[in-house]
């Protein structure tokens, strides 16, 4: 059996407010388009009965609070991208915690209870954002790349340099749920000058490159979990939502393919490795 997990970094205008100039208007009105891109997204997902994994900042809940509204009644997962996407490698603890603290009130006044997963914006993390993931009581993180289709128990307090082998600190009662770039919508269509980001290629070279993926991992990782991280001001153009629904078309047409939310993954993964 092979498990597809559908995600979503919602972030809307957040995305945009960095202090590196980005934060201007046409680019503030992309950001805006991804609410549209997330209603379109909603549609695509009911039409073919998929539940899903919305990683949403806090202040894109507060934006766009109807759109968060129908991402929980759509019984999707709501989870969490701290408040205002604030990379966590920037932020001092205290500046951390806040963020972290902002963004779960945000899904508890939607929801009414703690989410139970995390990505870190920029899939970066400090140095104590798994420890804080930790005490804050997260089942999961979705931020790292240390495996491919496999979850597994994230560490803290690797001691990782040029003077010497690496030491391995303390594994965390966390799931980790990687990702990878290749499996991400933005650097393959995103567009930022600031960076030098320049990908729109067209969605059919993407979608070859997902469906090969998922074809590998179906022929040889047995019980592989596989996880797709879009955005929706970026996969929520049409030619990119037609290219995804051939791609969701191809993995549902292969025996034995389940589509399920990432908390439901993680718990069922924690109890089978205590």
């Amino acid at each position: 059996m092979a498990t597809v997990c559908l995600s979503f970094d919602f972030d809307a205008f957040s995305g945009w407010l960095r202090d590196d100039g980005s934060n201007t208007p046409g680019n503030l009105s992309r950001g805006e388009f991804g609410d549209i891109g997330a209603r379109r997204l909603l549609a695509l997902l009911a039409e073919y009965r998929i539940p899903s994994t919305w990683f949403v900042p806090g202040h894109t809940i507060e934006s766009f609070p109807g759109t968060a509204e129908a991402i929980v009644n759509a019984a999707h997962e709501l989870a969490h991208h701290n408040y205002a996407h604030e990379n966590p490698r920037a932020l001092t603890e205290p500046e951390e915690r806040r963020a972290i603290e902002r963004g779960i009130a945000a899904i508890e006044q939607v929801t009414g209870a703690q989410p139970a997963g995390y990505r870190s914006p920029s899939w970066d993390v400090s140095h104590n954002t798994l420890r804080l993931l930790s005490e804050y009581g997260f089942e999961y993180d979705s931020s790292l790349m240390g495996n491919d289709f496999s979850p597994y128990r994230p560490r803290t307090g690797d001691v990782i340099n040029a003077e010497g082998p690496a030491r391995f600190g303390e594994k965390l009662p966390i799931v980790e749920m990687p990702v990878d770039w290749s499996l991400d919508d933005y650097p393959y269509f995103g567009l930022r000058w600031s960076t030098g980001l320049v990908g729109l290629r067209t969605p059919s070279q993407v979608g070859e490159v997902w469906r090969d993926e998922f074809d590998w991992m179906q022929s040889h990782v047995d019980g592989g979990i596989f996880t797709l991280t879009m955005h929706p001001q970026v996969i929520g153009r049409g030619a990119r939502l037609t290219m995804l629904e051939g791609v969701i078309q191809h993995m549902q047409a292969q025996p034995g393919v389940v589509f399920r939310r990432m908390q439901d993954v993680a718990r069922d993964w924690a109890e089978a490795n205590p």
